[in-house]
């Protein structure tokens, strides 16, 4: 295709869809690192809750206050908030592969598409991209 062709209504709609895959790839990656900031706040509290001895006093906030709990309490709360996040990472890595994937499989139809479309083949019904 020169530079002064438009680009056909097929190969926008693609491009369009593979757009919108790095949209959610940089959505998820967004996800992962704000979820390994969490995982790693929650790690450095339960260390230093850990540290603390059974008969001292602990808080935890709840909104903007901080409210007095028990060092178990707030052991066993960390410790379902880390597996939690566990979960939630291997959600994400999932959905990260098949983003990936479904990226490369579109980035492979645009570029049959236009090397189609530069040899002159006209896309038809049974070989546009799904």
């Amino acid at each position: 295709m020169s530079s002064g062709q438009q680009i056909p209504p097929w190969l926008q709609e693609q491009l369009a869809r593979l757009q919108q895959a790095q949209q959610n790839m940089q959505a998820i990656l967004a996800q992962k690192q704000q979820l390994e900031l969490d995982q790693h706040e929650t790690d450095k509290a339960l260390e230093e809750l850990k540290k603390t001895g059974d008969d001292e006093a602990v808080y935890k906030f709840v909104g903007s206050i901080m409210i007095k709990s028990t060092k178990k309490a707030l052991i066993d709360e960390l410790e379902e908030r880390n597996e939690l996040a566990k979960t939630r990472a291997t959600v994400l890595a999932k959905q990260e592969e098949r983003v990936k994937q479904s990226i490369t499989e579109q980035e492979t139809k645009i570029n049959e598409m236009i090397k189609n479309a530069t040899t002159g083949a006209t896309p038809t019904k049974t070989n546009l991209p799904k």
